[in-house]
């Protein structure tokens, strides 16, 4: 495979005011050892605003708002840009994130905005559908294009917009081409031979990016296009902050030329790669540092010796050896591990390993545990650790001999010996007080106040809990679950409830000190759900019915989970607490809250304030749950502002997780909620969990990112992790790393199973590596890099200002890639984009990054949703951010309802949508069919069983079974998407220009965002201009 990535000759390769190298920014989270100019990496000449050779500056008057560039000479001092370091110098005064400041001329629509939803229409109409995988398919694969003879032919034509191609061309290509994804991929020796034309002339290939007016391809109801000659002195390209808006361009005034989407990296593209050369077979992870197959492949994964991708994905399995190196190259080193990932039922679950009263044999110096890493030695009586290389003795219960190559005769009977992943019984050592644990318990407590007991919120809880509880997890040998259970509900005020098993009725215990909150009894509050049945369903009967005539509509918070976790604390077990509350707390207690939805903040430097809890009373209770045991997973209803940042907080950081129902309709909103409340108590779940991270020598994990709690720099903390929570860790040069000993990560997670028993889990990862940058780029996963981008700029929200975070996103893209460019790509044309093959998508990923509300400063998008996001991202594992930040978009119309298998995904753009055409679109958290204007009635009448397109009613959220094929068939391919899914997706039926078509777009991702955001064509001109910028 060639070293060589994707090649283009683009039509933006001038310099251009505003695009510039972000200001110096000191310190990787304020850590000064960064901000050096890295080892051979050119910094830019001459101030930000300097014109490339043939072009010059227009002298217009300069933009209004803040985009007053070209005297910044902050950037010419060409310092690597810093992951969200401490506060911006002074003189930054135009970062290349500039501010979506309303009173710039936005080159995206107000919501407001007239005629929207034509306008919106031409949003750079034309993304191509390919797929997602490492590239290394032909394109062959690729939809079908003119041939790619013709573009060896002939004399240097003049250039037309890029063309990006894997392997090594440099084709400035004709005028008329419309390539699918090029030719095939070239060795790097091979690099313009065969008579390729050069380069044109400079200012001759620069052609300015498109005008928001005009389209790109063939989408439907264009605007009307404008080609003519740009005026000199309009807006920046980058309105609002954005890259997109109308240019203000150097150079003499051209004719447009238009950059064709098809012929830049397209997502399904990579993904259908992937799965044609990888998906349905075996991946044996018995060698070190392999890269796996994308997490949207299907495989089918063997554990020979590494920790499965389902557990441990990496952002590089090929680490650098030097510090210097990693510097240079800035591609994040770190892991996202999901320690209690699900695995299908074709593979092995994991081994459990019980040595008795001896315990895990471990290294007496670092404390890893027995692994496939530990050389034996001295015919099999001592052993050399693999992490800090200190030599055992084997302790005598453990002895064995060795075979003629040094191995031990039972190696693969012992899983710690052979494989990645594997558990252990813990000894008592291991246990809180040294004794051990008690089952846990769920504490499930309920808001009834006015208008939850109105809506009919209570009723339903009441009514499911009795379902719900014979459900209860269990482990695999078990008959019944040894989880016990209690019930609170509350108001102002506590309600406990005894529902001991030899009691005619429930009793009621009612505790109105909100401020000191005890628990007002012991026997009989948890209880065994199997013994106590008919008591609590005589609860659960009575509970609406006692509240009917309450008008009391104030309630507390902190209070609840401060019972729940006392309750715990005085059953001396952990648990997790169930709270169903939908209201901001106001009533005078610990916790208290006001409204402070202020969007007076936005775009100023009290705008992190927003995500930051109004009070520490959240911070210190969620230390005192995870120091108990106390996992607390929120069910919010809110119909207005409820702080989702403060009362998220305790959720997020004892590893539950928050769900939230705008709104909450009764017949619309339920089934959404079932799902959800169901899959959560059914989930594998590990308690009191703690992990640590251990790495053999020369680096070390530096940052931790997760629903965790940290006490140490060492310990992370869970009060209880489930199979859908990752934690991402970063990692930092400590010492040189050797290219033969390789990288080594051990996770060990220490917790409470669900029936009572303390267990260690063990995943070990082997990687690889290099003092070549080429090994690194190709190791490289572009998923895993984007959920670590991800988090720790959602983590970086809370201190830092969010302009200064989207510019260090932008940067750092720019230096991934032109270090690529600079010192492993051969030789070419400045004017070339070159991506690496591991990383052809990553500009559209990090587009859609950039783009997520979280990191978007708009009035229109609300404070609580953008909590509620930042929140449910810190914790994702791979495949879920993948799903998150590029939706999955499927053609319903084509379906063959002979398949099985889903139909090949398109671009998220809507230049692939077509009017005849029926989609569905799911991002992990929402789904949507969308149903274009001329949609084939069979199919309408197949889907919704009426007769047209009118009479479709867009207010039901689930589709009605119909006994055709056609129904069957979309009702599979939905259940299939939400299975592997955490969050039940509510459906939401979209008709073609119909105003509810507006929220649909929003999830497009590769146009123009609809509150800001460029298109995915635009940013990529712009991460090229910085790629220059850091090459000239």
């Amino acid at each position: 495979m060639s070293q060589q990535g994707y090649v283009a000759t683009p039509p933006y390769s001038q310099s251009q005011p505003g695009i510039g190298l972000s200001p110096p920014h000191y310190g990787h989270y304020g850590d000064p050892s960064h901000a050096g100019s890295p080892p051979g990496m050119m910094k830019p000449a001459g101030p930000l605003g300097a014109a490339a050779p043939g072009g010059m500056l227009p002298h217009g008057p300069s933009p209004p708002g803040p985009q007053q560039f070209g005297q910044n000479g902050a950037h010419a001092q060409g310092h690597p840009p810093q992951r969200f370091p401490g506060p911006p110098p002074v003189n930054s005064a135009a970062p290349s994130y500039a501010p979506y400041s309303p009173s710039t001329q936005s080159s995206y629509l107000s919501p407001a905005s007239t005629a929207s939803v034509t306008q919106l229409a031409s949003q750079l109409n034309a993304m191509h559908i390919n797929s997602y995988g490492s590239g290394m398919a032909p394109p062959g694969q690729g939809p079908p294009g003119p041939p790619s003879a013709p573009l060896f032919q002939g004399l240097p034509r003049p250039p037309q917009p890029s063309i990006m191609q894997p392997g090594s061309q440099v084709l400035p290509p004709p005028p008329t081409a419309l390539n699918g994804p090029g030719a095939s991929p070239l060795p790097p020796s091979t690099h313009r031979q065969d008579g390729l034309p050069g380069p044109a002339p400079l200012n001759a290939q620069y052609q300015p990016p498109p005008v928001p007016g005009q389209t790109l391809g063939t989408g439907y109801s264009p605007q009307q296009a404008s080609y003519g000659p740009q005026m000199a002195g309009g807006q920046l390209s980058y309105p609002g902050g954005f890259p997109g808006g109308p240019a203000q361009l150097a150079g003499p005034p051209q004719l447009q030329k238009k950059l064709d989407p098809d012929s830049i990296p397209s997502p399904i593209q990579v993904i259908e790669n992937d799965r044609a050369t990888r998906g349905g077979q075996v991946y044996a992870t018995n060698s070190r540092g392999q890269v796996p197959p994308l997490v949207t492949t299907d495989c089918v994964i063997q554990d020979q010796g590494n920790a499965s991708p389902r557990y441990i994905r990496c952002t590089t399995y090929c680490f650098p050896c030097t510090s210097d190196m990693a510097k240079q190259a800035q591609i994040p080193l770190a892991a996202v591990i999901k320690p209690f990932a699900t695995i299908p039922s074709n593979e092995t679950p994991l081994y459990l390993v019980n040595h008795g009263e001896n315990g895990p044999v471990r290294c007496n110096r670092c404390k890893a545990y027995m692994c496939p890493f530990m050389q034996f030695i001295e015919g099999g009586r001592r052993y050399q650790c693999g992490f800090c290389n200190c030599v055992n003795d084997v302790p005598p219960f453990y002895f064995q001999h060795l075979d003629h190559i040094g191995r031990r005769l039972d190696h693969y009977e012992k899983p710690e010996l052979s494989l990645g992943s594997y558990e252990y019984v813990a000894t008592l050592d291991y246990c809180r007080k040294n004794k051990p644990p008690n089952p846990p318990a769920f504490i499930f407590m309920i808001d009834v106040s006015y208008s939850n007991i109105k809506n009919g919120l209570v009723k339903l809880i009441c009514e499911e809990l009795k379902t719900v509880l014979e459900k209860l997890p269990k482990e695999e040998q078990e008959e019944t679950s040894a989880i016990r259970v209690g019930f609170i509900t509350y108001n102002k005020v506590l309600h406990f409830f005894n529902v001991k098993s030899n009691l005619a009725q429930p009793q009621m215990m009612v505790v109105t000190d909100v401020g000191e909150v005890f628990v007002p009894l012991l026997d009989g509050f948890l209880v065994n759900y199997q013994e106590s049945q008919s008591v609590i369903h005589n609860l659960l009967d009575q509970i609406p019915e006692m509240f009917a005539d309450s008008n009391e509509n104030e309630t507390v918070f902190a209070p609840v989970i401060q019972a729940g976790m006392e309750a715990l604390k005085a059953a001396d077990c952990p648990g997790k607490l169930f709270i169903f509350h939908s209201s901001l707390p106001t009533a005078e207690a610990p916790g208290k809250l006001k409204n402070r939805d202020d969007k007076k903040l936005i775009n100023t430097d009290k705008e992190k304030t927003l995500f930051q809890p109004q009070t520490n009373v959240y911070d210190s209770l969620a230390k005192d749950c995870v120091a108990h045991g106390c996992c607390v997973t929120l069910f919010l209803f809110p119909s207005q502002y409820v702080d989702v940042a403060s009362l998220g907080l305790v959720p997020q950081l004892t590893g539950g997780t928050l769900y939230k129902y705008n709104n909450f309709q009764m017949h619309m909103d339920s089934q959404q909620f079932l799902n959800d409340l169901r899959n959560d108590i059914e989930k594998k779940i590990g308690f009191d969990a703690i992990m640590r991270i251990r790495t053999s020598t020369g680096f070390r994990a530096t940052d931790f990112f997760g629903g965790i709690f940290m006490n140490n720099t060492t310990d992370v903390e869970m009060a209880a992790i489930d199979c859908d929570k990752a934690v991402t860790v970063e990692f930092k040069h400590d010492d040189k790393l050797a290219e033969d000993s390789g990288a080594l990560i051990q996770c060990a997670v220490l917790y409470t199973t669900t029936g009572g028993q303390r267990r260690l889990r063990i995943h070990n990862l082997s990687l690889n590596c290099s003092s070549q940058l080429a090994d690194l780029y190709k190791s490289c996963e572009t998923d895993a890099l984007i959920n670590f981008f991800a988090k720790s700029a959602f983590k970086a929200v809370l201190h830092q200002p969010l302009k200064v975070i989207r510019e260090i996103l932008v940067n750092q893209t720019a230096h991934m890639l032109a270090c690529y460019r600079k010192n492993c790509a051969s030789p070419s044309a400045a004017s070339q984009l070159i991506l690496p093959d591991s990383m052809k998508v990553l500009p559209v990923y990090m587009n859609c990054l950039l783009k997520n509300c979280v990191l978007l400063s708009r009035p229109e998008i609300s404070t609580d949703e953008r909590a509620y996001q930042r929140q449910l991202v810190m914790t994702m594992g791979v495949a879920d951010s993948q799903l998150f930040f590029y939706p999955q978009l499927l053609p319903i119309h084509t379906l063959d309802v002979k398949s099985t298998t889903l139909p090949t995904a398109i671009r998220c753009s809507e230049s692939r949508l077509s009017e005849e055409g029926i989609f569905l679109l799911a991002n992990g958290l929402n789904m949507f069919l969308w149903l274009g204007v001329s949609s084939p009635p069979e199919l309408i009448q197949g889907i919704f069983n009426v007769p047209s397109f009118a009479h479709i009613n867009t207010d039901m959220t689930t589709l009605p079974e119909i006994g055709n094929p056609y129904s069957q068939t979309l009702r599979m391919i939905i259940s299939i998407i939400q299975q592997k899914r955490p969050y039940s997706m509510k459906l939401t039926i979209v008709k073609q220009r119909e105003q509810p078509e507006m929220v649909f777009r929003q999830f497009l991702v590769e146009d123009k965002g609809l509150y800001g955001g460029s298109s995915y064509v635009d940013f990529l001109c712009c991460v090229h201009k910085e790629i220059c910028q850091l090459l000239n």
